[in-house]
């Protein structure tokens, strides 16, 4: 089953303008009726978690998409592995070795491929 991504219809950046048109409506309301001043901040101290929230879902796409991505290089380097073993290669076990330590799980190798 391969690891495909699949999209959230998430736009942020139409969360991000709604967010903006909710606090300029909850800033309107707020001169409009001052009466409920302690209302108003209280929404608009929660409206201003979005941004900050927007941008962690921004960094979390971006370091799922990298591991996503880390994934697929080690699972293609495994299959090479496997078909350089049938093909009788001298050193199957490179294409492994190699990719492990592209992504630094393995000192760097010195000698280079033999």
């Amino acid at each position: 089953m391969p690891d495909t991504p699949q999209p959230t219809g998430l736009n942020l950046q139409g969360v991000r303008t709604r967010n903006l048109n909710a606090r300029e409506i909850v800033s309107a309301l707020s001169e409009a009726m001052p009466t409920i001043a302690d209302m108003w901040l209280r929404l608009n101290a929660a409206l201003a978690d979005t941004p900050a929230l927007t941008s962690e879902i921004k960094r979390l796409a971006i370091e799922l998409a990298r591991a996503r991505r880390g994934h697929a290089n080690l699972v293609a380097a495994a299959r090479a592995t496997l078909n350089a073993h049938q093909d009788g290669e001298p050193d199957p076990l490179y294409y492994l070795s190699d990719e492990l330590r592209a992504q630094g799980q393995l000192p760097p190798d010195t000698w280079g491929r033999p």
